[in-house]
């Protein structure tokens, strides 16, 4: 057993690193997403304000992050 030590402590956190790294991808996936969705909203909603003459929505600020 002990002659295995490195190999069964890499075969131990391999399974929780790739999880993790998935967990990661896919948070990170859908964070953009999100953050795209909302910034193409505001666009639409800019030029639909525009488009009817309304005064454009200065109560949400602007983030580029």
């Amino acid at each position: 057993m002990l002659e295995n030590f490195w190999a069964n402590a890499a075969f131990s956190v391999t399974p929780t690193i790739l999880v993790g790294l998935i967990f990661w991808l896919v948070m990170r996936t859908i964070m953009r997403a999100d953050r795209t969705e909302r910034k193409v909203y505001a666009e639409m909603e800019s030029a639909e304000r525009a488009r009817r003459g309304l005064p454009a929505d200065i109560a949400a600020p602007k983030t580029d992050a």
